[in-house]
C-alpha cells in the first residue's frame, strides 16, 4: 500500500525562491562556480547585542515551553514598537508572536478562511500568498499590477476585484518582489475603498518596514484609517530589518478574537516559538536601531549599482524601487531571442535558466511571483557578489541572438 498526499497538498506549489537557493546550493556543492542572488536573506551577520540578549536568556533558565502566544516581555515590546513607530495601540490579547512571520499570514487565513470564500492577491506577489489561500480551501483572486503603475494596486482594481465572497485583501508594503512602496495617499485610496465593502477585512505584511531608501514615508493601513482598525491584521517580524531570520520570530496585532482563533490554531500544530529566539527578539525591538541606519545605506548603495547595471544590459529595464532589497527587471526584450547553443527565450523562467546554466547566476522568474516576464535579483548580499553576477548578466544578454518578440512587433 502507498500512502497517498492529500489533495489539499496536491494543489499547492513548492516555493520557487526556497527551490532556487536549493539549487543553487546543489551546484556550488558540484563544484560549480554560481551566485545566488534568489534568497531574500540580509548578509549581514545579527547584531551582536541581540545575540548577547539570547545568551543571557539561556544563562538565566529561560529554555522552557513559554505561553503558546509568546511571552508577555515580547508582547509588551511589539505593543511598544506599534505604539512607537505606527501610532496603534493593542493589548496583549490583540497580539500574537508566530515562529517567522509565514506562520502568523498562514494561521490568519486557516482560521479565518471558509471553502469558497475569495482573496484579493495583487501580483506580483509574494510566492506563499496565494498557495496559503489555497491550503485554506479559499480561492486566489489575482489582480496584475502593471509597471506603469510601479506594480502597486489602484483603488478601481480593488473595487473591480471585490465580490460578496470576498474575504481578505492582502497587502504588502515595501513589496516582494518589486521593492515598491505604497505612499499615504495610495494607501488611502485603498481604504476608502474597503470602507464601502464591510465585509472585506485586510492582511497586512510589513515585513520590510525599516528598509525604505527614497523620501516615501512608511505608514500603516491601520494608521492610515482607524475606523478599519477591527478589520485589519498586521504581521511584521524581526527576520528582514535585523537580519534575524533564522530566529524565526514573526508578530501580529489585531482583532482579539481573530488573534485567539489563531492562537488555538498554533496551539495544536507548532505550539510557542522559541523562547530563547523570544528573548533575542526583546532585546531587538527594546533595543538600538542605528545600526539599520548603516545598513540601509549599504542596501541602497546596492541597489543603485544593479539598477544601473541591469539598465545596461541589452534586453532589460529596471525601475528604481524606494524599499525592501529587491528588484524586478523586465526581460521583455530578451523574449523571443535565441541562446547561443540554439534555444529561443519563450519565457522568464527560460530567461532565469539560460542565466544559471550559461554564467551562473541565479535568479527567480517572475511568474513565480505572478507577473511576467519579469525577474526577481536579491540584493542582500555582499557588493562584490553582486557586481560580479550584475555582470554576467550582461555578458548573457549580449550573447543573445536575434530579435526580441516585443521589438519585432
Amino acid at each position: 500500500m502507498t500512502i497517498e498526499i492529500s489533495n489539499r497538498v496536491k494543489s499547492v506549489k513548492p516555493s520557487s525562491t526556497l527551490a532556487v537557493a536549493a539549487k543553487a546550493a546543489e551546484l556550488k556543492a558540484a563544484g560549480k562556480d554560481v551566485i545566488g542572488l534568489g534568497t531574500g536573506e540580509p548578509d549581514f551577520d545579527t547584531p551582536d547585542f541581540i545575540k548577547e540578549g539570547a545568551k543571557k536568556a539561556m544563562d538565566n533558565g529561560q529554555t522552557k515551553y513559554t505561553n503558546v502566544t509568546g511571552t508577555n516581555e515580547l508582547k509588551d515590546a511589539v505593543i511598544k514598537k506599534f505604539k512607537e513607530d505606527n501610532d496603534l495601540t493593542y493589548t496583549r490579547d490583540e497580539v500574537i508572536i508566530g515562529t517567522g512571520g509565514k506562520q502568523n499570514l498562514f494561521n490568519a487565513l486557516m482560521a479565518t478562511v471558509n471553502p469558497g470564500d475569495e482573496v484579493i492577491v495583487p501580483a506580483p506577489y509574494w510566492v506563499s500568498y496565494p498557495d496559503m489561500v489555497l491550503l485554506a480551501e479559499g480561492t486566489p483572486v489575482i489582480v496584475d499590477c502593471l509597471e506603469q503603475n510601479r506594480f502597486k494596486l489602484t483603488a478601481a482594481q480593488l473595487e473591480a476585484a471585490i465580490t460578496p465572497k470576498t474575504k481578505w485583501l492582502i497587502l504588502n508594503s515595501p513589496s516582494n518582489p518589486t521593492g515598491e512602496v505604497y505612499t499615504r495617499e495610495e494607501l488611502k485610496a485603498l481604504t476608502d475603498v474597503l470602507l464601502k465593502h464591510e465585509h472585506v477585512a485586510l492582511l497586512v505584511d510589513d515585513m520590510y518596514e525599516y528598509l525604505i531608501y527614497g523620501d516615501i514615508e512608511f505608514t500603516t493601513p491601520a494608521q492610515i484609517e482607524p475606523k478599519l482598525k477591527d478589520r485589519i491584521l498586521t504581521t511584521n517580524g524581526v527576520s528582514k530589518s535585523y537580519s534575524m531570520t533564522g530566529w524565526r520570530i514573526g508578530f501580529a496585532g489585531g482583532p482579539a478574537h481573530v488573534i485567539k482563533a489563531m492562537g488555538k490554531l498554533q496551539g495544536q500544530s507548532t505550539s510557542n516559538p522559541s523562547s530563547i529566539s523570544q528573548a533575542a527578539a526583546v532585546t531587538a525591538l527594546n533595543g538600538d536601531k542605528s545600526f539599520i541606519e548603516e545598513w540601509k545605506k549599504t542596501f541602497k548603495m546596492r541597489r543603485d549599482m544593479a539598477v544601473e547595471m541591469l539598465n545596461a544590459a541589452e534586453g532589460l529595464s529596471c525601475l528604481t524601487p524606494d524599499g525592501a532589497f529587491y528588484v524586478f527587471p523586465s526581460c521583455a526584450g530578451c523574449i523571443g531571442k535565441t541562446t547561443p547553443d540554439g534555444k529561443v527565450i519563450e519565457t522568464d523562467q527560460d530567461f532565469v535558466t539560460y542565466l544559471l546554466e550559461s554564467v551562473g547566476v541565479a535568479c527567480v522568474h517572475g511568474e513565480a511571483f505572478g507577473l511576467s516576464p519579469y525577474f526577481r535579483i536579491s540584493y542582500a548580499t555582499s557588493t562584490e557578489a553582486l557586481k560580479e553576477a550584475c555582470g554576467r548578466i550582461q555578458k548573457a544578454c549580449a550573447q543573445l541572438n536575434g530579435q526580441a518578440k516585443t521589438q519585432a512587433a
